[in-house]
């Protein structure tokens, strides 16, 4: 990775130059000179990056690489290089770091000056700002990007994240308002340093020290502190994640290892493969195979569906929490008896189901206590070092660990929905019989 990161850099000054030299120009009239400034900022990162030393950082290698399809894009003839600035703009927030956030916060406001009206752009900023703790200025951007974001249902999520900071705001405000100025004591000093314009931390700190002081000052059983107290602990829950708007789910129940072994009791169960094969057939009317998956008790279907219809049949569906930011992926919106999450760790396990959950979207949500089958001694108790596991395995592995369904099929299963080498093998020790003509491999 040195020597790449190394030819990289030396790529970015070759086409963007340092500021105030002239760029090379790129065959077929010279290079792009609009994002040339953002690609100068990108060369400054690599030069730090470089300084650092080796790299070990996944995200970082990520990173890097989106800046070399930017560099890409700044030389090739008709290439959209805005859209490669944003793309690079949100890999650097994606792998975190104030010197990343920083990086995006400085793509961000090139991408506003080339393209004023690019809701993409706007919400970056807007991103880049909240990473850095600049709430009001988020703020602005995230507004910025609503004036020019036409879909409503992708504007929920802004909505929500501005509803947040604003509340965070408002908890500093009141707070201010609750003890009349008086004389110019250590408490007073530090009301005055507190400000909902105060970047996140500084906000945090200043408000940690008004609590301290103002709690010395008329004791913990004042009113005033009390409410003091209250505002403080919703202000730090604010700046941790933001609000369920449903913490309920639409009345979604939980449902951990035991109510799951009722569920499946006795019945016949199908998993159905998401190819454009099974959906084609399963959504002829009249088809063979819509036939069969009709007649199962509870349909399973895995991960986020690509080709089954938006309204296809799902009793249970599954998914593996992946990547690093994995509470950051699309909402879990297609309709589903029960919904199983698999992931760990297990704060990375919560936001994902506070962020992507949708209200009314499921009857069931399976708990904590289903969320690591495989290596949960209380399970299966695997080791982790076997290499992670496809959804469909996982759910095969906890039916089968449960004992209780009737009959469990897969169908669809091969191709690129096939399953791994290890994962047919196990499946292949406890296959009962193989039905060529609907792709179906029943377990016993």
């Amino acid at each position: 990775m040195g020597q790449t990161l190394t030819g990289l850099l030396t790529s970015v000054r070759a086409i963007a130059g340092r500021p105030g030299t002239p760029a090379q120009g790129r065959p077929g009239g010279g290079p792009d000179q609009a994002p040339l400034a953002a690609l100068r900022i990108c060369g400054d990162h690599l030069s730090a990056l470089a300084a650092a030393g080796p790299l070990t950082d996944a995200r970082r290698t990520r990173l890097i690489a989106s800046i070399g399809a930017l560099t890409t894009a700044c030389s090739t003839p008709g290439a959209d290089a805005f859209d490669a600035l944003l793309r690079t703009g949100q890999q650097a927030l994606d792998s975190g770091g104030e010197a990343e956030a920083r990086l995006a916060l400085a793509l961000a406001d090139e991408a506003t000056a080339l393209r004023a009206r690019s809701k993409g752009a706007w919400r970056l900023r807007g991103n880049a700002l909240d990473a850095l703790g600049r709430g009001e200025e988020a703020i602005t951007a995230y507004e910025r990007h609503l004036a020019l974001q036409q879909n409503t249902a992708a504007s929920r999520d802004v909505e929500r994240r501005i509803a947040t900071l604003r509340a965070a705001g408002d908890r500093i405000d009141e707070a201010l308002t609750l003890f009349r100025a008086g004389a110019d004591t250590e408490a007073s000093g530090a009301a005055a340093r507190l400000s909902r314009h105060l970047p996140a931390a500084e906000a945090r700190a200043a408000f940690t020290d008004l609590v301290r002081l103002r709690t010395a000052e008329h004791g913990a059983g004042d009113p005033a502190v009390r409410r003091l107290a209250a505002l403080y602990a919703e202000h730090r829950r604010l700046s941790d994640r933001d609000p369920v708007a449903d913490p309920l789910l639409g009345g979604a129940e939980p449902i951990g290892v035991p109510g799951l072994r009722r569920l499946v009791a006795g019945r016949t169960v199908c998993l159905v493969a998401d190819t454009p094969r099974t959906a084609e057939q399963e959504q002829r009317p009249g088809s063979p195979l819509a036939a069969l998956i009709e007649g199962y008790d509870l349909v399973v279907r895995c991960d986020e569906a690509r080709h089954a219809a938006p309204a296809a049949r799902t009793d249970l569906h599954a998914c593996t929490l992946r990547g690093d930011t994995p509470w950051k992926g699309p909402r879990w919106d297609r309709r589903a008896g029960a919904r199983l999450v698999f992931g760990d760790p297990l704060p990375h396990w919560r936001l994902a189901l506070r962020g992507r959950l949708v209200p009314g979207a499921q009857d069931r949500v399976g708990d904590a206590t289903l969320r690591r089958p495989l290596h949960d001694p209380a399970l299966l108790g695997e080791e982790a070092g076997a290499g992670p596991a496809s959804t469909a395995y996982t759910v095969l592995r906890l039916l089968d660990f449960l004992g209780t369904p009737a009959r469990v099929d897969l169908i669809g299963f091969e191709g690129p929905a096939a399953l791994s080498p290890r994962e047919r093998e196990w499946v292949g020790t406890r296959t009962a019989n193989t039905d060529d003509t609907a792709v179906r491999i029943t377990l016993r």
